[in-house]
Formats: structure tokens, C-alpha cells, sequence
């Protein structure tokens, strides 16, 4: 799973790294958590931007916001079938820019676990690949964006900490993953796996 990460990227930086058509507005949050609101990248009339949503996805047709508690990941083995998600999955993917994402590792002996935080090896910021929807609250009118990050097995790296691990997209694949008109669910299948074990770095 992934329930918490860093994000303490310059506007300017994520601007350039992920290629966007506007500086994003200032964020900077060392713990997200779901229930916060982050920037999330998607593409607007044909432009890619970082906007702002609530972690946790509310599918339009729910009645309230409170499935949002178990909505903030998507297993990216069943994401294209749960009705929770797949009207978000053929045509509202997103990527989650973040600086890290933290999981927690069990000591022998100790009551309390160790937080890792798992980082891009060369530095840059890590694309999660997610999915966000917009719902229109029924009493107040209020239109809420959301989001959900999704999960894939442990690689190498992970596997002794904890069996899942958010999808990191490859650069490669960021243009068809943020398109709603990549309608192959083969080929948005096959971007659904663990990265690599050497993409990523652990500090305890």
C-alpha cells in the first residue's frame, strides 16, 4: 500500500521535470496523508498542469464522501474492473509527483516500527501513476477533485519490508498514461508493475 509521502518540490522544478505547460502553485508538505489535498498532475484542454485534489477518490456516483476512507489506493490488478475506480481508469489517470513515500518496517523486539522513506535514486521526484474523479457534493453543490494512488507487488527492494508498492511510471510512459484517449487496457496493464529495484533508494 502507500498511505503516506513527501512532497517539497519548487513550482519551478516540477514545472520543468514533468514537463508542464505552467508553474503549479506552491506546495510543500513532508507528511501527506490521506484526506489532505496535493497536487496532481493531468491533462486540461490538451495541457499538462498540477492542480490541486483531495487524497482518497469519491467516484461521482457516491453519495457521500465517506467511501474516500478506503479509496486512497487502487490495486493495479483489479483497478480496471472495481466500480470504485474503472470509469477513472478508461479516461481520468493522473500521475502524484512526489518527493518520497514512507513505509513502515517491522524490528524484532520492538514495539514501535521504522519509518523508511523510499526516494528516486538520482534525485528527481518520483510519478506515481493514479486516478481522479470529480464529484459534485448532493447538499452543498461543492465539486470535489480526488484522488487515488495505485499499488502493485514489492520488488526486490520492498519485498523484505512490506509485499505492496505504489506503480512508479517510467518517463516513457507519462504521455499515454495521462491521456484519456489510450484506450488499450493491454497496454495501460503493462505500465502497472514494480519498478525496477535500482530506481529507488532507502534511508532510514
Amino acid at each position: 500500500m502507500c498511505g503516506r509521502y513527501d512532497l517539497n518540490e519548487s513550482p519551478r522544478l516540477l514545472a520543468l521535470w514533468f514537463r508542464l505547460a505552467a508553474e503549479p502553485s506552491a506546495y510543500a508538505n513532508p507528511d501527506v496523508r490521506p484526506g489532505n489535498s496535493a497536487p496532481v498532475i493531468r491533462l486540461a484542454d490538451g495541457r499538462r498542469l498540477a492542480v490541486p485534489a483531495r487524497w482518497g477518490l469519491i467516484p461521482s456516483w457516491a453519495k457521500d464522501e465517506a467511501i474516500a476512507r478506503h479509496t486512497f489506493n487502487a490495486r493495479g490488478e483489479t483497478v480496471s474492473g472495481k466500480p470504485s475506480f474503472r470509469a477513472a481508469f478508461r479516461g481520468r489517470r493522473c500521475i502524484v509527483p512526489v518527493s518520497a513515500f514512507f513505509e513502515w518496517q517491522a524490528i524484532p523486539g520492538e514495539r514501535r516500527k521504522r519509518k523508511l522513506r523510499f526516494a528516486a535514486a538520482d534525485g528527481h521526484p518520483l510519478a506515481l501513476a493514479g486516478l481522479w474523479e470529480r464529484w459534485i457534493h448532493p447538499g452543498t453543490g461543492e465539486v470535489v477533485d480526488s484522488f487515488t494512488i495505485i499499488t502493485t507487488g514489492a520488488n526486490g527492494l520492498m519485498a523484505p519490508i512490506h509485499d505492496r508498492m505504489p506503480v512508479i511510471l517510467a518517463a516513457d510512459d507519462w504521455d499515454a498514461w495521462l491521456d484519456p484517449e489510450t484506450a488499450n487496457p493491454l497496454l495501460l496493464q503493462s505500465m502497472l508493475t514494480p519498478c525496477p529495484d535500482e530506481v529507488l533508494t532507502v534511508a532510514g
